[in-house]
């Protein structure tokens, strides 16, 4: 439990310092353009667009960072703050303040919004604006003097250590050995946290002083991934062979390394092949001097070939570097492939990516196994979420609708993914878990959604539909027979389960409050509200159009002892994993008897329109009615 605690700690860690920066790549591509083309050893010296550069690195970009940094702990007043803050460090320093700005940045959030819980409900009325801007300049003023006096020299001197240590390393031949800590965390879960929070600010300050780095090119190198990648090329087996050329050009010319990463979790001891080849590329590097005068972002062989100084030698030592690596990781990923048994499960690869990073992967639906044509003659489409409780019959019961209005009878129906059934034909449900109804029903047509609510799948299923469908008119009507026998719930929605103008730090926080509402009411036992915790990190509850729908587990379905629902509303949103969410459904479900009203809940909310109408709702009736006027 300890190491699954330390590893999801670094994960947030990483993670909180690449989001800091990867906001912010257009800015450093813009400066690393202007400083490639204009400074006196770039490809058109010119004397009065190079004075662009100094001010870009020394000001925009820790300032960005601060801002953004600020941000992501306190929204917009986390951002003032944070960049008020960051000026100090700025000033206090004649280097770039990259990794000034991001311990400032976070602190000035960090600090604005405990002073903001601390004053709220405690500010009268009328006075909120004043308080607002005097607060956030106050302690802004403070935090940039602060940052001035005593954390500026101490980056400073942190940041020079830093430097004399990388041109020991060089000097004494050991730059390579970066290779053993770079190529795996990067594919275990540390991927752009190693560059943009460490290296980037490092390699800018060399850039200032010697006109390259050669730490831009520790990481961002995408020789190991070809040459790995190549090996599964040449010597791969079923799936993964299949997709290894399309994953080497999309990780060599587009630079998205995570690509990579599934096909080196299938089998494991390739990382010692992306180890080996990052070292030799390295070493290419240092022996022929190598370096970038921008940062390369993304990874691709384009960016690095742009930002590379313009001069014969530079282009030799880079080329180099990247196509020994590539031919190091390629002869020892051959090697791997050859004498040992491959996992041939490379979504199951992706998946489990995924949960090493602690987010969601923006390839991983590249890996999901191909789907066929629409099956002929659809008379049974199933929608699937982990409990078959609350996504899952909010997509059917839209689908449904859709599958209505267009004169269509195909039974449209939800449940667990363990439960689909044999004979479905259509398998609809988040990307996350399209894996697993895959493995239940392989023979299924598979659909993948990430937005339940709005989805454009749904549109273009039923006008596939509509081109072949053969459905009797018995079975539609024993399924329309069995929907009108749920039980009446018109009780289920009740004024004092709805709250309005609500304030959550964190999701946890909001989907911990409606779980407390349900218990409250005696619709749930205490557990379900962790069960509703998991339920979330299995597989976001976010469910598109700023609304969230948190629920138990499968598992969870015997602590609830009748349905139930609480409505929450936050005008200024809560994050759900980067998404905005301003209407929160508690569920409970029992029996199926929940299942009308978040019917009628799902239609209402497909609509922005009504979305809308209920975040400004003033009371808990004019809330209700939205819904049930739907």
């Amino acid at each position: 439990m300890a190491q699954s605690n330390i590893k999801v700690a670094v994960q947030k860690f990483g993670n909180f310092l690449s989001s800091m920066v990867m906001p912010n790549i257009g800015a450093f591509i813009a400066w690393g353009l202007i400083t490639a083309l204009f400074i006196p050893t770039g490809f058109f010296p010119n004397e009065s667009l190079a004075k662009l550069v100094d001010p870009m690195v020394k000001y925009l970009l820790p300032l960005l960072i601060g801002y953004t940094g600020g941000k992501l702990v306190h929204d917009q007043r986390g951002g003032v703050v944070g960049a008020i803050a960051t000026m100090g460090v700025i000033v206090g320093s004649d280097i770039p303040m990259f990794l000034g700005a991001m311990i400032m940045g976070p602190l000035g959030g960090y600090i604005i919004k405990k002073f903001d819980q601390f004053i709220e409900g405690k500010v009268k009325t009328g006075f909120e604006m004043l308080i607002n801007n005097f607060s956030a300049g106050i302690l802004g003023g403070i935090l940039a003097i602060l940052a001035f006096l005593g954390v500026s020299p101490a980056v400073d001197g942190f940041t020079g250590a830093l430097v004399v240590g990388v041109d020991w390393m060089v000097a004494h031949g050991l730059l390579p050995l970066t290779s053993i800590l770079i190529e795996p965390a990067k594919i275990l879960f540390l991927n752009n946290a190693i560059n943009h929070g460490i290296l980037s600010p490092i390699g800018a300050e060399q850039i200032r002083t010697n006109g390259q780095s050669i730490l831009l090119l520790l990481e961002t190198n995408p020789g190991p991934g070809l040459g790995i990648l190549l090996a599964y090329c040449f010597f791969g087996k079923g799936t993964a062979k299949q997709s290894a050329p399309g994953a080497a050009i999309i990780h060599f010319i587009g630079g998205i390394h995570e690509i990579y990463f599934p096909y080196v979790l299938m089998r494991p001891l390739l990382i010692i092949a992306a180890i080996l080849g990052g070292m030799s590329g390295v070493f290419t590097f240092v022996l022929l001097g190598g370096g970038l005068q921008a940062v390369a972002s993304p990874g691709s062989i384009l960016a690095i070939l742009a930002a590379t100084p313009g001069n014969a030698g530079s282009y030799v030592a880079n080329i180099s570097g990247v196509l020994v690596a590539a031919l190091v990781s390629f002869i020892v990923g051959s090697l791997i492939l050859k004498t040992g048994k491959q996992s041939e499960d490379l979504d199951e690869a992706a998946r489990k990516m995924q949960e090493m990073k602690g987010k969601k992967s923006s390839v991983a639906g590249s890996f999901t196994k191909q789907q066929g044509e629409v099956p002929a003659s659809v008379q049974k489409i199933v929608f699937a979420c982990d409990a078959g409780m609350g996504s899952s019959a909010m997509g059917a019961s839209l689908l449904r609708k859709k599958v209505k209005q267009a004169d269509l009878n195909i039974s449209v129906t939800n449940t667990a993914i363990s439960n689909i059934p044999s004979d479905a034909q259509i398998v609809i449900t988040q990307e996350e878990l399209t894996p697993r109804a895959q493995n239940k029903v392989p023979d299924a047509y598979h659909i993948s959604v990430d937005n339940f609510l709005s989805s454009p799948e749904y549109d273009k299923l039923i006008d596939q539909l509509k081109n072949d469908h053969t459905t009797s008119k018995a079975e539609e009507e024993k399924r329309v027979s069995a929907e009108n026998n749920t039980d009446s719930n018109d009780g289920l929605l009740k004024e004092e389960n709805v709250f309005l103008n609500q304030h959550f730090s964190s999701k946890e926080e909001a989907i911990r409050f409606a779980g407390s509402v349900l218990v409250k009411g005696g619709y749930v036992e205490e557990n379900y509200v962790e069960a509703m915790i998991d339920r979330d990190n299995m597989t976001s509850t976010y469910m598109g159009n700023d609304v969230a729908i948190p629920h138990g587990t499968e598992e969870a379905k015997k602590n609830v002892l009748r349905s139930g629902f609480t409505v929450i509303q936050v005008p200024e949103g809560v994050d759900f994993d980067g998404e905005k969410v301003r209407l929160i459904f508690g569920i409970a479900g029992k029996d199926g008897t929940h299942l009308e009203i978040l019917s009628g809940i799902a239609i209402t909310c497909s609509d922005m329109d009504n979305i809308e109408k209920m975040v400004h709702a003033k009371s808990a009736k004019e809330l209700m009615a939205i819904i049930q006027s739907n």
